[in-house]
């Protein structure tokens, strides 16, 4: 499965509402886990087992906890069972369709 997700605190204090320390703190975990993982300016990408990512996603979202009062969490998935390396094969296959045009 691939699972979209991102986390950030609210409530930080910050003037200037910067919320990347904390989404650092949860990227990093997300790079340790080992899982195949990409982060774009709006969300990070896991692929994996429902377990394994699901397990990221909360260790991610408890490493957020100590920058705000509050958490906000988005999570989108695409469970398709049988299908590995699709964090690069999905992209692949639409810039395939891009080039025929």
């Amino acid at each position: 499965m691939l699972v979209a997700f991102s986390v950030a605190p609210s409530g930080t204090g910050r003037d200037n509402g910067s919320v990347a320390d904390a989404v650092a703190a949860a990227v990093r975990v997300v790079r340790e886990s080992g899982l195949p993982n990409r982060t774009d300016a709006m969300f990070t990408t896991l692929e994996g087992t429902w377990a394994e990512c699901f397990g990221v996603i909360r260790r991610a979202t408890q490493a957020v906890e100590p920058y705000g009062s509050r958490i906000s969490l988005i999570i989108k998935a695409d469970i398709r069972p049988g299908y590995e390396g699709e964090l690069d094969a999905k992209v692949a296959r639409l810039e395939a369709a891009l080039a025929e045009e």
